[in-house]
């Protein structure tokens, strides 16, 4: 039987043998203490890459999000976001269910971006009627869209001239500064905080990373352990993550070139239309003429291959367990399936 091929996503990495024997050696000890020296360590190496004063270790993306809003707004406070960030639709609901923060939606553009025209058009008075604008949430890369710096900065200027904190939600901002070819540090320093996903396409198995400055952090450090975050020796994640902010962003342009060949080697088939102008990174959207997302899904499955189809759409995910001969397969899973009229 052919090895199962996962593109449903980049969470779905396998960590390397180099991060399994760090992971076997980390000296460790309590995080919750503070005493870990891995988790320690893997904070200020990271606070630094970034440019932030303080990083925090949290389990996962969305409770590193969850953390930063519950640290940046009260109660009644309001944080603006894009209507399809992961922030607003795919974590839950945390914040307005756990921290009575109301969210308040902007559409995105084509682009991924947000119009700063529409954030100032939901911008509440100062009056008891209203919730209290507190925050804006932005995403970089957003479904694999990349933002410029340039956009951030008129976002940074914007939120100064208002009052409004700003964060980033970076799950994926390593494929972005890939992307644009530029520094981790030249994305965060332009927030008051920054989440990054480590367990993503940078291909750790688990954790992710929180950055503000050391006022915000200890705040957030607080809300991490009430939030039941506080892990005991967690320097054994810390030591993959640590290989992640190093070998996994130097090798993410290759997951860039997958995806690329990807979305050329499709593009011929009928019955489909590769998504323009979407394959900036390690995603690949597909767009398909009938409703058979879940038929392809079905089909590849039996071809022990796993992919995100539904309804008439569909995204294909590179990441570090995939190379060009999986994809080969792929490719010829769903050409093989749009030739077959009975298919679709």
């Amino acid at each position: 039987m052919s090895t199962i091929i996962d593109m449903r996503s980049d969470t779905v990495t396998r960590p390397s043998d180099k991060m399994r024997a760090a992971m076997a050696g980390a000296e460790v000890g309590d995080d919750v203490y503070g005493d870990d020296p891995t988790v320690n360590e893997l904070q200020e190496f990271a606070a630094d890459l970034l440019g932030h004063e303080a990083c925090l270790f949290m389990p996962t993306g969305t409770q590193s999000n969850l953390v930063a809003l519950l640290t940046h707004c009260q109660r009644g406070d309001e944080y603006i976001v894009g209507a399809d960030a992961h922030t607003y639709k795919y974590e839950g609901g945390g914040a307005a269910a756990l921290g009575g923060i109301q969210p308040q939606t902007v559409p995105f553009g084509v682009d991924g971006n947000i119009d700063l025209a529409d954030v100032k058009s939901v911008l509440k008075e100062d009056d008891v009627h209203f919730a209290r604008s507190r925050l804006l949430c932005l995403e970089n890369s957003q479904h694999g869209r990349v933002q410029p710096v340039s956009s951030m900065l008129s976002a940074r200027t914007f939120t100064q001239q208002h009052g409004l904190q700003l964060h980033l939600d970076g799950a994926r901002m390593a494929n972005a500064a890939v992307k644009l070819g530029v520094s981790l540090k030249d994305i965060a320093q332009h927030f008051d905080s920054v989440s990054l996903c480590l367990s993503k396409g940078l291909g750790a198995p688990v954790g992710s990373l929180l950055f503000g400055d050391k006022a915000f952090i200890a705040q957030a450090l607080r809300w991490r352990k009430m939030t039941g975050g506080g892990m005991r020796q967690a320097g054994i994640l810390a030591a993959a993550g640590k290989i992640a902010l190093t070998d996994g962003v130097a090798r993410l342009h290759e997951d860039h070139q997958n995806a690329d060949y990807l979305a050329t080697q499709l593009a011929s088939v009928k019955g489909l239309v590769v998504r323009s102008g979407w394959t900036q990174t390690n995603m690949v959207w597909l767009d398909f003429e009938q409703d058979c997302g879940a038929a392809l899904s079905a089909k590849a499955k039996e071809c022990n291959i796993l992919l995100s189809a539904y309804g008439n759409t569909c995204r294909l995910v590179t990441h570090c367990d995939v190379g060009r001969g999986e994809l080969e397969r792929v490719i010829s899973v769903i050409s093989d399936f749009f030739e077959d009229d009975s298919q679709v």
